[in-house]
């Protein structure tokens, strides 16, 4: 089985489990620490807030919803520390992004440049990706050992919605 997590939520853990998520234009981040054995997944929906300034993640007291980018990506990494990562040993591999709907904004755009920038400022390197194009994806992510399985689902017309 796996656990499943939703829009705005992550998860960690030590223990041989997966982690599974859907997205369209929502991206998720899979990071471990290979040496540790730790790992974890997030789901956000928006590059971040708003209201705040483009690198107000550096800020803990701004954007503390982790349906937003920077504080998913924060919350998720600091919780891997806590179990014992090291910030130089994580291993991140990338998901999702995707433009779904033509007649929307772009926002798995903004979030896939919201998330190279974010990498990049962090000095993090992208172990794997698999970001933008118009199919949803479903991610299933077996933290312990790094390896991740994707799927992607079949794109959805806007005249069905």
């Amino acid at each position: 089985w796996a656990v499943k997590i939703l829009p705005g939520e992550y998860y960690v853990t030590r223990y041989e489990e997966a982690v599974s998520t859907v997205l369209g234009s929502c991206v998720s981040a899979c990071v471990r620490d290979p040496e540790r054995g730790v790992g974890g997944m997030n789901h956000f929906m928006l590059p971040e807030d708003a209201s705040l300034g483009p690198n107000d993640w550096l800020d803990p007291a701004v954007g503390l919803a982790t349906r937003y980018g920077s504080y998913a990506m924060e919350s998720l990494i600091n919780d891997l520390l806590k179990l014992g990562a090291a910030r130089e040993r994580l291993e991140i591999k990338l998901f999702g992004g995707g433009k779904i709907l033509s007649a929307m904004t772009d926002v798995g755009g903004r979030n896939i440049r919201f998330i190279h920038d974010y990498m990049a400022l962090e000095g993090y390197r992208v172990a794997a990706e698999d970001l933008g194009g118009t199919s949803p994806r479903k991610v299933i992510y077996f933290p312990t050992s790094g390896r991740a399985r994707l799927r992607k689902l079949r794109p959805v017309e806007n005249r069905i919605i």
